[in-house]
């Protein structure tokens, strides 16, 4: 009896994925993050499909060398930058042949500072950490001697306090030439709006818009800005509107940390009746696909995600093969998005603002 040809859809079977799932991974579509697509090619080599018939199954896909750890304390969703980063570093490390374990790393684990309960570090060859940002818990972190890379950080922690690596998107300049670009359209009343405490990313972006007001000679004032803990600004979902209703004056234009903030900040600009920009114009940070399809569109900084992700991986391959060498702090280049929150207005309308 003649055996039947493999098809796709038993390739799909057999790993429980879909059969478009695995057509795509066959077909190297870039959208399959690569572990996957290296088991789908790896079953079709198994089950002699096709182009594959004739190739080892082991030849493939790389031995599992490890573990990476990826510890966050929350993982990001579709519009976060996060997203394509955690994929960009997916790809780089499986091609090495490691495999990744994500843990979430709960409130109360940092108040104890204890590592989650699925994590062991004996089972780990190096750490990746996202969204971390306590400074006794990093240090917990780095205490255990792996090779370990931050993904931003806690704003007072720094080399040579951290004994690790980190990663960072450039924020200072961009704010910096966002900042600037107001004030070129005749902007003198600027405000901030986030928590410029909350990690190194956030510090730095306020220190190039102090930089840039500094330099024009803008004395910042403070009560143009709208400034609080990230938690309440990211819970509260009435928070940003309170603190904008108690403002005695309104600024021409408002910096905000980055787009979440920044498209919040619209939609009270907007229940307020106060047009955008030619009442107020506003910034934000990320690109994210918030930032496309709010009206009007959002000028915003562009972070170039899955880069960083690669980085990250490669940075910390690299510590893993030598764990003695210095520790480094690298910035991502980033670029600024001039988009129609800040669009040029007619200058009388900026100087007649009280």
């Amino acid at each position: 009896m003649k055996k039947e040809k493999v098809t796709i859809q038993d390739i799909a079977d057999a790993l429980n994925i879909s059969r478009n799932t695995a057509s795509k991974a066959i077909n190297g579509n870039e959208n399959i993050p690569i572990e996957t697509r290296n088991k789908v090619i790896q079953k079709a080599a198994e089950l002699k499909y096709k182009q594959f018939a004739y190739v080892e199954s082991d030849y493939l896909m790389p031995k599992s060398t490890g573990n990476v750890a990826l510890l966050t304390s929350s993982l990001p969703n579709n519009s976060h930058f996060g997203t394509l980063l955690i994929s960009g570093l997916e790809k780089r490390i499986s091609m090495e042949g490691y495999t990744i374990s994500i843990h979430i790393v709960r409130e109360a684990d940092m108040q104890s500072l204890t590592l989650p309960n699925n994590f062991e570090a004996s089972k780990v060859d190096g750490i990746i950490c996202i969204e971390l940002f306590d400074k006794e818990y990093s240090q917990k972190i780095t205490s255990l001697g792996l090779p370990t890379i931050f993904i931003d950080c806690a704003v007072d922690l720094a080399s040579p306090s951290l004994q690790a690596d980190l990663l960072l998107m450039e924020n200072e300049y961009s704010v910096y030439e966002m900042t600037k670009h107001l004030i070129q359209q005749g902007h003198q009343q600027i405000g901030f709006v986030g928590d410029y405490n909350h990690c190194k990313s956030f510090n730095e972006r306020w220190i190039g818009f102090n930089r840039a007001l500094l330099e024009a000679g803008i004395t910042l004032d403070r009560s143009f800005c709208i400034l609080g803990k990230d938690e309440e600004i990211f819970k509260a979902k009435d928070w940003i509107d309170r603190q904008f209703k108690a403002m005695t004056h309104k600024p021409s234009a408002f910096i905000c940390t980055n787009d979440f903030s920044a498209v919040h900040l619209m939609q009270v600009l907007k229940a307020n009746q106060i047009k955008i920009p030619e009442d107020i114009a506003v910034c934000g940070f990320d690109d994210a696909s918030e930032s496309r399809i709010v009206e009007p569109p959002l000028t915003t900084v562009h972070i170039f995600s899955n880069d960083m992700g690669i980085q990250a991986a490669e940075t910390l391959l690299a510590r893993i093969k030598n764990p003695t060498r210095p520790y480094q702090i690298a910035h991502i280049q980033t670029h600024p998005i001039f988009r129609e929150s800040s669009a040029v207005v007619p200058k009388s309308s900026l100087s007649s603002r009280a």
